[in-house]
């Protein structure tokens, strides 16, 4: 999965996927007896065009054939997407991991299941963006909703916003997006405000909560469970399905948000309690964003596997010196100590009050005034 590589001065390195995947391995959560790893595969064309247009399809392998033919119209030869030798077969490979997560949803073999190489929100039906070529999200989803499936809840906690996940359900009334993202009015994609709310045949199943840059934890965590929870209980769906770029940490070099690995771990928590109390279980999650490649990915990643797994690791946990010594050699990085970073992730419930003198809450409101009564929740007091 690493081959999805744009080259050594692009921001979306494949190390994060090596280490992520060396940490878990160190840290036991791949051998722990209710944990299958399966490897990928590359999705091929039919799979891929539930979702994605068939010219994209044959654009994205004839600029992975030869990387002179690039096609910016379509989003491929960009600065952010650039093309290499291969493209197409990385990028569905990427997309077959969270197709086989669908699949062993489907068939029953497993509740639960994690791609963390995929989440690439940015992927158009018909164009590239944001670091995305295939959007395996979206592919994932589809294959659930092909199954029988009759309703799909998608939360998705990168630093930006979903938009192509957004996009390609827009006019779709079984699936509910809810994206928590920094501000458009700062961050690309510049798009996802309270008033995006879907399509004329879906109007209310695309939620969106724009936040301030700077936002904490105690922001972040209060912005989530004034939001998600609420309406995903309201729309009952039969799985959720997550992304969980880490890309919202004060670490990282690409967002302008203030939250911690503790703050994205507790998401991740309740995310899985949703999961338990609306779809019994049920839950693909996969990763996105996340720039800090070793003080912040591996750990938020491997804290994501452990939650879908059922053993959460605490957060005092010592990041085994192995893992350590295999950064500091091959990376040149110091790696840190702990799971955790004793973060203060305590956050002011909604029912506490509203301030609108605070630029979060205000954000907040405006959603929760934009969305709630369509579902039947009084956006003052819900």
């Amino acid at each position: 999965m690493s081959a999805y590589n744009f080259g050594p001065h692009h921001p979306m390195s494949p190390a994060r996927l090596d280490l992520t995947a060396s940490l878990a391995r160190e840290l036991g959560i791949f051998e722990l007896p209710q944990v299958d790893v399966v490897e990928s595969y590359v999705a091929g064309d039919d799979q891929l065009a539930t979702v994605h247009d068939r010219d994209y399809i044959a654009a994205v392998r004839r600029v992975g054939d030869d990387p002179t033919l690039s096609d910016p119209d379509r989003g491929l030869g960009t600065e952010d997407d650039p093309v290499f030798v291969g493209i197409h077969e990385a990028s569905a490979r990427l997309a077959g991991g969270s197709l086989l997560a669908a699949s062993a949803l489907i068939s029953g073999a497993v509740p639960r299941a994690v791609n963390f190489g995929g989440g690439m929100h940015h992927a158009f039906a018909g164009k590239a963006s944001g670091f995305c070529i295939y959007n395996d999200t979206a592919l994932a989803i589809v294959k659930l909703l092909e199954s029988g499936v009759s309703k799909v809840a998608y939360i998705d906690i990168d630093a930006h916003h979903g938009d192509g996940t957004e996009r390609i359900f827009w006019d779709d009334p079984r699936v509910l997006t809810i994206s928590l993202h920094e501000s458009g009015v700062t961050l690309f994609p510049g798009t996802g405000f309270a008033n995006d709310l879907g399509g004329p045949l879906a109007e209310g199943t695309a939620v969106n909560v724009a936040l301030p840059a700077g936002t904490s934890d105690a922001g972040w965590l209060r912005a989530f469970h004034a939001v998600v929870p609420q309406l995903v209980e309201a729309f009952a769906p039969e799985v959720i399905v997550s992304q969980h770029g880490c890309d919202s940490h004060r670490e990282d070099s690409l967002t302008h948000l203030n939250t911690s690995v503790d703050g994205q771990r507790e998401a991740a928590l309740s995310i899985a309690a949703l999961a338990d109390k609306m779809c019994g279980g049920r839950w693909i999650a996969t990763g996105g964003g996340g720039y800090n490649i070793v003080g912040v990915v591996p750990r938020v990643w491997s804290h994501l596997m452990a939650i879908v797994a059922g053993k959460p690791v605490p957060l005092r946990t010592p990041v085994p010196e192995t893992w350590r010594s295999h950064v500091a050699q091959k990376y040149g990085k110091v790696a840190p100590l702990f799971m955790g970073e004793d973060a203060d992730t305590w956050w002011r419930s909604w029912e506490v009050g509203y301030n609108p003198s605070d630029a979060l809450d205000r954000t907040v409101m405006a959603t929760r005034k934009a969305v709630f009564p369509m579902y039947g929740l009084d956006p003052w007091f819900d």
